[in-house]
């Protein structure tokens, strides 16, 4: 883990102060990719982190193909109203529409379980290095989430992902979801990496945002027991609506 358990109710740092720190990095280039591949470890990560990337290399005529590595059945795990295969359904069909808002396809779904996704890390450098072999464009980038973002399936993702980039030639960048939540710019950890910031068109702004809106099981609460209560509350989600996205190369 890269950092403390995450609190979804903890305030994190104030934006201003994440501003600065953007605003110090790197611009992110989109050269001539064939194809721009993004892992998300749940349905909504691929949109929380990269959908202005995918929207932008989509408006570039760049291919994108989005992978699910679970379906999201874990999100509320006491919900006495919405057990594993129900919201595995819901964000199944909220990151299809949230892929249709961005001008990608469906995502394709690996179905490995939410919440264990170390235990089949094995399984899962195999498969990611199958697509990418598959897709055999050279210049194709990989996009998935941050090794060290504090969440054990972001973060196995993120190994596995870099390992089968590496096996495949595939340049990998890796974004931030959860860092925001605990980690400074100062943190350890962000000094070992080479960040850049993707600024968004107003287009693309706006397609995030709407795609953002369709993952409704995260951000509302699903009925008014406690264990329903949102995953994304509205602090949490604002951190992801504004006008720039940060990668680590």
């Amino acid at each position: 883990m890269a950092g403390p358990v995450i609190d979804v109710q903890a305030a994190g740092l104030p934006d201003e102060q994440w501003d600065a720190w953007r605003q110090r990095c790197a611009p992110l280039p989109l050269s001539a990719w064939p194809r721009l591949v993004v892992v998300a470890a749940h349905p909504d990560d691929e949109v929380l982190g990269a959908g202005g990337l995918i929207v932008t290399a989509r408006a570039a005529g760049i291919a994108v193909t989005i992978v699910t590595v679970t379906d999201g059945e874990a999100s509320h795990p006491e919900s006495a109203t919405h057990g594993p295969a129900r919201l595995a359904e819901l964000r199944i069909e909220e990151a299809r529409s949230a892929a249709s808002e961005l001008g990608a396809d469906a995502p394709i779904r690996l179905g490995l379980p939410d919440g264990g996704v170390a235990s089949h890390e094995d399984r899962l450098r195999v498969r990611l290095r199958a697509l990418l072999g598959d897709i055999g464009e050279p210049g194709a980038v990989c996009a998935a989430t941050w090794r060290h973002d504090g969440h054990p399936d972001h973060e196995t993702v993120g190994r596995a992902a870099a390992a089968a980039c590496a096996a495949t030639n595939t340049e990998l960048l890796e974004y931030p979801v959860w860092m925001w939540q605990w980690a400074a710019p100062d943190h350890p950890r962000l000094r070992e990496q080479d960040p850049a910031v993707l600024s968004l068109s107003p287009a693309a702004h706006a397609a995030k945002c709407r795609a953002l809106a369709h993952f409704r099981s995260q951000f509302l609460p699903l009925s008014d027991d406690p264990a329903d209560a949102p995953i994304l509350p509205a602090h949490v989600l604002r951190r992801f609506t504004g006008p720039t996205e940060t990668f680590f190369r």
